[in-house]
């Protein structure tokens, strides 16, 4: 693994994510969650949402095939025969960010219809690292609920609301906060944004 001063692995040491991007505003976050988990040479494994290649060419410079590009292996939506949607496959983590209401929906319940939801579904079932980033406001009770449903079960609710202690100065300042509190959550050191000091 190549060694940097940028980033240094804790105690646990990811070698394979699987990263989910779907049709909620936000897909920045994905975009730039892929660049910075592989400035770790760790293996990426990349579901965007026909409704997320949408979004990530009306709301970035990006085109969906480069995004599709960063990864180490992207995978279709719709592909329910994807290794990723196998528990004898062995990821280490995987990140729903931006999360859709309506994929959270069908996480909680337990829906699997499609290869995002269904490799939740096997982060739930198999006990592994479930993070999801849902990007809306105002909450519904029955979105409010439906987090809770997932956070009983493992998985880390960490929402798309940047801090500001660390006193951001642009737009990219507030993703690198969401994106270092990802990196804290996976036992990467970074120095995305200014941690709080006494």
């Amino acid at each position: 693994m190549r060694k940097n001063s940028y980033y240094k692995f804790r105690s646990v040491l990811f070698l394979k994510i699987v990263v989910a991007i779907t049709g909620a505003s936000g897909v920045i976050y994905g975009i730039r969650l892929i660049e910075e988990l592989k400035k770790c040479d760790i293996e990426v494994h990349l579901i965007m949402s026909s409704t997320a290649k949408k979004v990530i060419e009306h709301e970035t410079s990006y085109k969906s095939s480069d995004v599709a590009s960063m990864a180490d292996f992207c995978y279709d939506e719709d592909d329910l025969f994807a290794i990723v949607n196998s528990g004898s496959f062995k990821f280490d983590a995987c990140i729903v960010i931006p999360c859709t209401m309506k994929t959270l929906s069908a996480i909680a319940n337990g829906y699997g219809d499609n290869t995002i939801t269904r490799v939740c579904d096997v982060a739930l079932k198999e006990k592994r690292t479930l993070i999801i980033t849902p990007r809306e406001t105002p909450l519904r009770c029955v979105h409010l609920e439906n987090m809770l449903k997932i956070a009983r079960e493992g998985a880390t609710i960490l929402p798309a609301m940047p801090g500001f202690y660390h006193n951001p100065e642009t737009v990219d300042d507030q993703i690198n906060f969401i994106l270092g509190k990802i990196l804290d959550l996976l036992n990467i050191d970074n120095n995305l944004f200014t941690k709080w000091k006494q």
